[in-house]
């Protein structure tokens, strides 16, 4: 079987809503625009990412998250499907949703799954 090309992006819903095949809210992480020292960094900073990822909150979504993610895209592949486009949004597609899919590509490759990334909105205000 040939493998599925994977797709991963980041958005902020206030920029509209992605043309992707899935897309989950993380919206409900904590969220660092509202910290001075932290809004104007992005998530791929470790100071923003740490923010994000390491609580409660963000360790009960993963430890759920991950082994859906697993099955969603393997069994997507088994179908013989060529392509599958993820989407992870959040308020502005800077911080929370960067984070999470910079960590959901480690975690990714980590299950030898490879997966391109890009960060749609990262740039705008």
């Amino acid at each position: 079987m040939a493998l599925m090309h994977t797709k991963l992006f980041s958005f902020g819903y206030k920029y509209g809503f992605p043309g992707a095949d899935a897309a989950w809210d993380v919206r409900f992480l904590p969220n660092p625009y509202y910290v001075p020292e932290l809004k104007e960094s992005t998530g791929l900073v470790n100071e923003v990412s740490g923010y994000v990822l390491d609580n409660g909150t963000a360790r009960d979504f993963f430890g759920l998250f991950e082994p859906m993610l697993l099955s969603f895209l393997r069994n997507h592949e088994a179908t013989g499907r060529d392509e599958l486009r993820i989407a992870v949004g959040c308020t502005g597609g800077k911080h929370r949703s960067v984070a999470v899919v910079e960590y959901l590509r480690h975690f990714l490759n980590d299950q030898s799954i490879q997966v391109d990334v890009f960060h749609r909105d990262i740039d705008k205000e």
